[in-house]
């Protein structure tokens, strides 16, 4: 069923986002053949370790995401001021719009709407404005997740949480989040795999299902 999938969309609020919610679907989608676009809206550069330069997150966002398979030129990246994408609603619904009216996606993944982070929630609410016509699955990131409705899965093989671990890796300025290791990836991976009789899986709450 994932094949039926031509054009994925993945809305990340900032770099890395995308590949911690959805990274080992984003590798099957690609090996099916997909194509997949990644928009991300901040770099957060006021968040950056002193020990980085200000930009590296935009080095590192096309590091991982070429690790993933995602096309360089798949790849958009927007500089809006880390925790205050709520200030710049407008924009970004301006932004998805665009986006949206380019290709028309099959399928867009994004944040939950039960995401609390102010950049999350705002992406989610602005994206299911956006894409309200089109299929629509909100990626977990449990430390954000006030609540989360396990209502679909993606099974996985190994070599696509490899393949996400891979991605993450390559944020070495991030890298000190517990969150960012290996064995949080696989456990979380082989926990929803266990609830569906696979080896591993990512879970999505099922915000729109259209069928066509």
């Amino acid at each position: 069923m994932l094949s039926k999938f031509k054009n994925v969309y993945v809305l990340s609020p900032h770099t890395d986002d995308g590949e911690l919610g959805a990274g080992g679907t984003v590798s099957r989608l690609i090996e099916s053949g997909a194509n997949v676009y990644y928009f991300a809206f901040s770099t957060a550069e006021k968040s950056i370790p002193k020990e980085f330069e200000k930009n590296v997150l935009k080095t590192e966002v096309m590091n991982a995401t070429a690790k993933l398979g995602i096309k360089k030129e798949n790849v958009n990246i927007y500089n809006y001021e880390v925790r205050k994408l709520n200030y710049a609603r407008q924009e970004i619904l301006e932004d998805l719009i665009k986006h949206k009216n380019e290709l028309k996606p099959d399928l867009v993944l994004m944040p939950s709407l039960s995401d609390i982070h102010q950049d999350h929630s705002t992406v989610a609410q602005e994206g299911l404005r956006a894409f309200k016509n089109t299929t629509i699955l909100g990626y977990e990131l449990i430390w954000n997740n006030l609540t989360f409705n396990t209502t679909s899965f993606v099974m996985l093989d190994k070599k696509h949480v490899q393949s996400k671990c891979n991605a993450l890796k390559e944020y070495k300025s991030q890298g000190k989040r517990n969150y960012m290791s290996e064995d949080f990836i696989f456990s979380l991976a082989k926990t929803r795999g266990v609830q569906i009789g696979s080896q591993y899986a990512e879970s999505f709450e099922v915000i729109r299902w259209v069928i066509k």
